[in-house]
């Protein structure tokens, strides 16, 4: 299966071992609560699943690498107690807690959550001194002489033997005691991913024609050679700053994340065309409406993949602009109930119509809970001053967010967007205070101002990337058409979440126009059979 599958497979599983009878014990004992395995080959995405998991499902998240415990760190250290046994004193052999039983004791305690995942990396390749230890852990989820807590569910990973040498093969004992998921590296489910992340560009644009080099591990004369998600991934990122730099991508460079000659060498000379594609056919004005007249004509020569590189570079400009937007229209949602609080209190009457206007409500369920609960504990405190209101509301937010970080259930799009959230709450305060209003109708319209003036930054930034969405569309139809182009951007602007929610929310023409006209299931496959054809 997919990593995409197997996530939701262990999602599920999660959820039915933590479901709870009438009397709030377990509906399946921890004894019956089979750890899962997944079984995949390394650099595929099983950890950012998990960190995933945990963030969706609102429970804590300890993760371990199982190469890095010996017997006495997993199992804890023995030390000698003195204890009485029908009159006689004896000197009884004890141990210590282990340091990850010892670890989700903390995680509780840190952040107020008492459920979550317990995920072991690498569990067959354990040393040889704590192997034994592990069949007793998977079945009764005990090291030493502690126990798992309950309401922790044990997700386990590894890497098949073809792919490290330090694997343990389990016997048929241990793996009856498992719920084994075989997991696959697959690049389709890995795109989904990729734009979620933010990754470059040049690398999407790249596997689209090449998608055979996405994940690949091979014996070669020289040794083992590998590409993994995992490289792509760390590849991106070192590219961006190189670029913010002006530094120089060189197949050295690029070996050092992508291990193969052939694809390093191949990625290297795409990395310098896209570079190349990138400045002759001037991306900006294409996107302000003002593609020279010469660009539109060397689009309409280009070969196929030519235009692939270019429709990507474009698409990716305008897609993290809708990105950006996206975030902001998150923020000022999960903004709004912390500021409706204040006007309840304050005595002043706002309809809040502005936001309305541009945030939609239900964009963030998730969100929109978690500032409701702080907006409620503000609204009934006995503090009269709007100074006094604010305070306590970025203190119950920064707690919050304090809560799921211990528990590493706090994603980084979560992260930043209360972030802003605290920073507007702590700029108001501080206007407040310095306008000497503190209290009442006056300084609840002074933060209304502030709110009304992003809000209106929001709406010309949206009319700005609204204006390049059709300037891509036109360019699009003007340099190749209806076709195939077309379909590839009509596709991408349907598969990417926020580009969906983008275009839910704020519309876009010719999005519905195209999207009604191709036949979307019947092309996209034809275009697949086109592109595999050329030899690139």
């Amino acid at each position: 299966m997919t990593i995409k599958q197997a996530k939701e497979y262990i999602k599920s599983t999660v959820n039915l071992y933590l479901k709870k009878d009438e009397f709030g014990e377990y509906r399946i004992p921890v004894v019956r609560q089979r750890p899962i395995f997944l079984l995949g080959a390394p650099g595929v995405g099983k950890t950012a699943v998990m960190e995933q998991i945990a963030q969706e499902l609102g429970i804590a998240l300890v993760s371990y690498s199982m190469t890095h415990h010996t017997r006495q760190s997993a199992l804890g250290l023995p030390f000698i107690e003195e204890k009485e046994y029908e009159g006689k004193n004896y000197r009884v052999s004890e141990y210590t807690m282990s340091e990850i039983i010892a670890s989700i004791y903390d995680v509780m305690r840190e952040s107020g959550i008492k459920e979550g995942i317990l995920f072991l990396d690498e569990i067959n390749c354990v040393s040889e001194t704590l192997a034994p230890s592990m069949l007793q852990f998977l079945q009764y989820k005990v090291f030493g002489k502690h126990k798992v807590p309950e309401g922790w569910v044990i997700v386990t990973a590894g890497n098949p033997p073809e792919y490290n040498k330090s694997v343990r093969e389990f016997d048929v004992v241990t793996m009856d005691r498992l719920k084994v998921l075989d997991v696959e590296a697959e690049y389709s489910v890995w795109k989904e991913y990729a734009q979620e992340q933010g990754i470059h560009n040049v690398i999407t644009s790249y596997l689209e024609l090449k998608k055979e080099h996405f994940y690949r591990i091979e014996t070669t004369v020289k040794g083992r050679s590998y590409v993994t998600a995992r490289g792509w991934e760390d590849l991106s990122q070192i590219l961006y700053l190189y670029e913010e730099e002006g530094l120089t991508a060189d197949e050295t460079l690029i070996g050092q994340y992508l291990r193969n000659d052939r694809i390093v060498k191949e990625f290297t000379a795409y990395y310098d065309l896209y570079n190349k594609y990138k400045k002759n056919y001037h991306v900006e004005d294409i996107l302000a409406g003002k593609a020279p007249e010469d660009t539109v004509i060397r689009a309409k020569a280009a070969a196929f993949d030519e235009r692939l590189s270019l429709l990507s570079m474009l698409m990716d400009k305008v897609l993290g602009e809708i990105r950006e937007r996206m975030e902001n229209a998150d923020y000022l949602n999960a903004l709004m109930p912390l500021l409706k609080a204040v006007k309840n209190t304050a005595g002043n009457t706002w309809a809040g119509a502005s936001a309305n206007e541009t945030v939609n409500a239900s964009a963030n369920a998730a969100a929109s809970t978690a500032t409701n609960e702080a907006a409620n504990i503000t609204a009934n405190e006995t503090v009269n001053t709007v100074a006094n209101i604010l305070e306590k509301q970025i203190e119950a937010k920064r707690k919050w967010m304090d809560s799921l970080q211990a528990a590493n259930a706090l994603s980084d799009e979560e992260r930043r967007k209360y972030k802003r959230v605290v920073r507007f709450l702590e700029r108001a305060r501080k206007e407040v205070q310095m306008g000497d209003m503190g209290q009442g109708e006056e300084a609840f319209l002074q933060i209304k101002k502030m709110f009304d003036a992003q809000v209106g930054e929001m709406k010309a930034d949206v009319a700005e990337t609204k204006g390049k969405l059709h300037a891509l569309f036109a360019f699009t139809k003007e340099a190749f058409g209806e076709e195939n182009e077309m379909l590839i951007l009509v596709t991408e602007l349907t598969v990417n979440t926020d580009s969906a929610r983008f275009i839910g929310m704020f519309g876009c023409e010719d999005y519905q126009k195209y999207n009604g006209q191709l036949r979307l299931s019947g092309r996209q496959e034809d275009l697949r059979q086109e592109i595999e054809k050329l030899d690139l």
